[in-house]
Parts: C-alpha cells; sequence; structure tokens
C-alpha cells in the first residue's frame, strides 16, 4: 500500500505542476499534456502493479487516487484553460419540463440520479415513450453533462424521458464509472447492478416502452454505457458510445491506462451484436480512436453489407459515418469518425464541458439511430 501511496503522490505532484504550466502558459496544448501525464502514469503504475494485483477489487481500485483518475482530471483542466472554459459557466436556456432528483440503492450502493420528464408527458394517459439513460464522463454530474449534450431541450422535441446517473465520489475522486473494475464489469453486481436498478426503476413508475430504452455515455461514461449494453441485452436496445471504450478493454488501472492509449487486451466475444453508434474524434489523446474501432468489430462481422458515406458540419468539422447493414438492410451499427476532433461531445453545447459545437450533433444522431431499434 505505501508503494501505492508514493505513486499517488507523484501522480497528484505532475498534476499540480500540469496546472501551474497551464495558469501561467493559458495557450499551452493540453492534449499534449494529457498525453505526456499518460505516458508518465503508465511508468509509475508499472513499478506498483505487483502490488495492486493483490488488492481487492472493491477496496483497492475504486477508491484509489490512481493513474485512472488522471485523463479526465487534465481533460478538466483543459475546459478550464482550453476551448470553451468562460462558457462553461453560463447558465443553461431553461425547458418547460421537469429536471428532478431521485436515488436507487442496493446491495451494491448507493447513486442519485437526475430525471428530465418532458412537458408533453401525460402521465398514465400517456402512449409508452422511449428512456434514454445518459451516463456522464469523469468529473462531469447530470447537470453539467445535461447542458453539455442538450439532450432534455430533444426530450422536448421527441417525447422521450432522460435519467442521468451520477457516480459518487466516494465511489471515484473524479466521479469516473469504474468501467476497468472487474466487479463493474458482471451483470447484477457492482454500478451496472446500480445503473440497471435505476433503469427499471424510472421505468416502474413512468409509462415507458421496455422496446424502446437505451443507453449511451461519455468516455468513462461512453465504457459503462457498453458494459451496460453488453451485460443486459434484454433491457437496453441500443447503446450509444461517445470517446468510450469496449466492454472488458481492461482488468486494472495498468491495463486502464494501456486501453486509453489505443493498446486495448483482446476479449473473446460475447453474446450476439449489440446495435451501437459510435462517435470519436481522430484527435482524441485522452482515449485513442482505436476504442471506437474495437467496438465496431461485432457489428462489423455479422452485417451483410457497409456504406461510407464523408460529410462536413457547415464551417465545422469533416466526418467519416461507416455504416453496417443487416441482409435486410437496417444499419445495425454507425460509426462516426470526426477528423480533428479531440475528447468532447460532438456538437455539444459550450455552457457544458468536453463539448465541440464544430462538429455533427452526437445527441440528435443517436436518438435518430435509438428510434430504428426497438
Amino acid at each position: 500500500m505505501k508503494m501505492n501511496m508514493n505513486m499517488n503522490n507523484k501522480l497528484l505532484a505532475q498534476m499540480r505542476a500540469a496546472t501551474r504550466n497551464l495558469i501561467k502558459k493559458p495557450q499551452v496544448d493540453t492534449n499534449k499534456v494529457i498525453q505526456d501525464a499518460l505516458k508518465n502514469a503508465s511508468a509509475l503504475t508499472q513499478a506498483a502493479q505487483a502490488q495492486m494485483s493483490g488488492l481487492s477489487q472493491a477496496n483497492g481500485m475504486a477508491n484509489l487516487r490512481s493513474a485512472g483518475d488522471v485523463p479526465d482530471m487534465l481533460a478538466e483542466l483543459s475546459r478550464k484553460f482550453g476551448h470553451g472554459g468562460a462558457a462553461a459557466n453560463e447558465p443553461a436556456a431553461l425547458l418547460p419540463g421537469t429536471f428532478s432528483e431521485g436515488s436507487f440503492t442496493n446491495r451494491a450502493g448507493t447513486r442519485s440520479y437526475k430525471l428530465y420528464v418532458p412537458s408533453n408527458y401525460q402521465g398514465e394517459q400517456h402512449k409508452p415513450t422511449a428512456l434514454v439513460v445518459m451516463l456522464h464522463g469523469c468529473t462531469q454530474d447530470p447537470d453539467d453533462f445535461a447542458t453539455g449534450t442538450q439532450m432534455n431541450a430533444l426530450a422536448e422535441e421527441t417525447g422521450c424521458l432522460v435519467v442521468y446517473p451520477s457516480q459518487s465520489r466516494q465511489a471515484n475522486s473524479s466521479r469516473c464509472w469504474n468501467w476497468f473494475n472487474a466487479v463493474d464489469q458482471k451483470r447484477d453486481q457492482g454500478e451496472p447492478s446500480i445503473i440497471a436498478g435505476i433503469t427499471r426503476e424510472i421505468m416502474g413508475q413512468y409509462r415507458i416502452d421496455p422496446a424502446q430504452v437505451y443507453v449511451a455515455g461519455l468516455s468513462a461514461g461512453g465504457a459503462m454505457a457498453t458494459i451496460m449494453g453488453t451485460l443486459y441485452p434484454e433491457l437496453y436496445a441500443a447503446v450509444g458510445v461517445h470517446s468510450g471504450l469496449p466492454y472488458a478493454s481492461a482488468h486494472d488501472l495498468p491495463s486502464a491506462l494501456a486501453a486509453m492509449q489505443g493498446q486495448l487486451q483482446r476479449q473473446n466475444k460475447r453474446g450476439k451484436a449489440i446495435p451501437i453508434i459510435v462517435f470519436h474524434g481522430d484527435q482524441d489523446h485522452t482515449v485513442h480512436p482505436t476504442n471506437g474501432d474495437e467496438l465496431m468489430v461485432q457489428a462489423r462481422d455479422a452485417a451483410h453489407a457497409m456504406a461510407i458515406e464523408p460529410g462536413r458540419v457547415p464551417d465545422g468539422h469533416a466526418f467519416t459515418r461507416t455504416m453496417h447493414k443487416r441482409a435486410d438492410g437496417k444499419v445495425h451499427g454507425e460509426h462516426w469518425v470526426i477528423h480533428g476532433a479531440g475528447h468532447a461531445w460532438s456538437g455539444g453545447s459550450a455552457r457544458g464541458s468536453y463539448t465541440d459545437g464544430k462538429g455533427p450533433d452526437a445527441s440528435r444522431e443517436m436518438l435518430r439511430f435509438f428510434s430504428t431499434h426497438r
């Protein structure tokens, strides 16, 4: 444990140094800072790997202030000192629906959540509608994520409900979903059991069509969305992943860092291919774009045809959209590679963190894709 504490002290010292550099040099390339910190953290964690392998996942990995926290902590510095930092604290536009708090508890723990119910929802008389589960990235919370993705505004347009489970600082000091822990990659255990429980709770309280329940997320939340879709295919009809990672791409902190740099551990395919839509910037130096490619493997292997469409957002990023189609012509998987984009939600609002308004509207495209799978 002493080795782990020394490692964490060194990592914290690196983050403080990075902060000072960013303050002194606001034009610094924050993506390079993130990349350098990843390399340094990898070297430090290799020295402690033997000790960490003996720690219990629940008591050691989930609560450790560690290398796994570094990339998104530094990404938070990028938000403050890089693109759009000043806009992040501006108030969001008020919407006519309700955005209320709730919480769910099971034997794995307690997590709060926020639920957006659009103004046109009519209670028991309402026609069964869709539910979208949105999993935030590290350092984010439901309010920030809802503001950045603008998913609540789209809920007003489409009539769906949106729930935002919230990671706690007790479970992870940077509020990252613990996608790299073994216990959090198993059905009915750990964080997957809590997120599934929140989903079912909302389904029981509102008129939700069980065939129209979807899950999506960003970064660590994207990795957890993949886990949820893999472990609960009967619960979620489709998955949206933005700047995330494949299921079981890591089993501890060192392998998590490696996966984020594109050095993935290969897993045997699990279950059938899930309908999936993936967004990833090709200049993402926090989670390597290779992860986006790997997320599409099952959809690609199950496809009968593939179509590639290039495009460009007016005055924004170019992108390449690859569609994998089933024998009936239905698109089972979509992969959007956004050229020139980094680690940020494409088409999002600058009022939220980790957003890039120059990209295609990932939120709208995800809802469009989800609507074709029920």
